[in-house]
C-alpha cells in the first residue's frame, strides 16, 4: 500500500500531492467534513465548501491528464436539501457542498462527453452510514441526535455505507453521469442501484457557473471542451 497525504483545506497541499501522481485508473473523491466548527481553509474559504467541493475540483483537474478510467464523486442524499448561492458560497454550509458535488460530477460527464474521453464520471453515496463523520460535528443537538440515536437505530455499518462507492469505481458497466446509491427507502440503506440526482442537480446552467467559478477560485482549468447548447440527452432517463 502506497500512502501519501494530501490536506483538502488547503489548494497548496492538493496542488503538490497531484505533482506526486503519475499514473491512475480510477480517482474516487470521497473526503468529506460536516457541520465542524466553524473555520476556514487555508484560502480563505468555508472548510466545508473548501474540503467538500473545491479541493475534489483541483485535484480532478490536476491529476485528469493521468486518469484512463473514471472518477466517482461522492455526494449525499442531503444533496436533495442543498441550494447553491452564489453571492457567498459557504452559505449552504453541507448540504450546499453536497449538491456542489453532484453538479460537478454531472458537468464534468457532459464535457468528458464532448470531448470524446473514455474516461467515465460517476456519482455515489453511502446512504446513512455509522462513520466519524457525525462524531466530528461541532457540539448540537443534531450531533447528539445522530451520534447517540440515528447511528445506533437507522444507520448502516460503515462498510455497508461504502458499497454503493465501491460499485461506482469498480463496476464494469457502470454508466457514466449516474448515481448509485442504496436502493431502500429514503435512499438510507439497501444493496447498490441506479438513483435520480435532485432536480437541481440537473440544472446545465448552475453547473456551467459554478464550474467557472471553481476554476476562478483553484486556478484549475481542465483541458476539456464546454458542451454546446442546454440540454442534455446523454444523462436523460434517469430512473423516476
Amino acid at each position: 500500500m502506497d500512502l501519501r497525504h494530501a490536506d483538502l483545506a488547503d489548494l497548496d497541499s492538493v496542488r503538490a500531492f497531484a505533482a506526486t501522481v503519475t499514473h491512475a485508473d480510477v480517482l474516487i473523491n470521497n473526503a468529506g467534513v460536516m457541520d465542524p466548527p466553524t473555520r476556514r481553509s487555508a484560502q480563505g474559504h468555508e472548510i466545508q465548501f473548501a474540503v467538500n467541493h473545491l479541493a475534489h475540483f483541483a485535484l480532478t483537474g490536476l491529476l485528469l491528464d493521468r486518469l484512463t478510467d473514471r472518477v466517482v464523486t461522492v455526494t449525499s442524499v442531503l444533496h436533495k436539501k442543498g441550494r447553491i448561492d452564489f453571492a457567498d458560497l459557504g452559505a449552504g454550509l453541507y448540504n450546499g457542498s453536497k449538491l456542489a458535488n453532484a453538479l460537478f460530477a454531472l458537468e464534468l460527464h457532459r464535457r468528458l462527453t464532448a470531448a470524446a474521453s473514455p474516461v467515465r464520471s460517476l456519482m455515489a453515496h453511502p446512504g446513512y452510514a455509522a462513520t466519524g463523520l457525525q462524531a466530528a460535528m461541532r457540539p448540537s443537538l443534531n450531533r447528539l441526535i445522530l451520534t447517540k440515536l440515528g447511528n445506533r437505530l437507522l444507520a448502516v455499518p460503515a462498510a455497508q455505507g461504502a458499497r454503493p462507492t465501491l460499485h461506482a469505481a469498480t463496476s464494469p458497466t457502470a454508466t457514466s453521469g449516474r448515481l448509485i446509491g442504496p436502493g431502500g427507502p429514503g435512499e438510507l440503506r439497501g444493496a447498490p442501484t441506479e438513483l435520480r440526482p435532485a432536480p437541481a442537480a440537473l440544472d446545465p446552467q448552475t453547473a456551467t457557473r459554478l464550474w467557472t467559478v471553481s476554476e476562478e477560485i483553484t486556478g484549475v482549468r481542465f483541458p476539456l471542451p464546454q458542451p454546446d447548447g442546454d440540454d442534455n440527452p446523454e444523462i436523460a432517463g434517469f430512473p423516476t
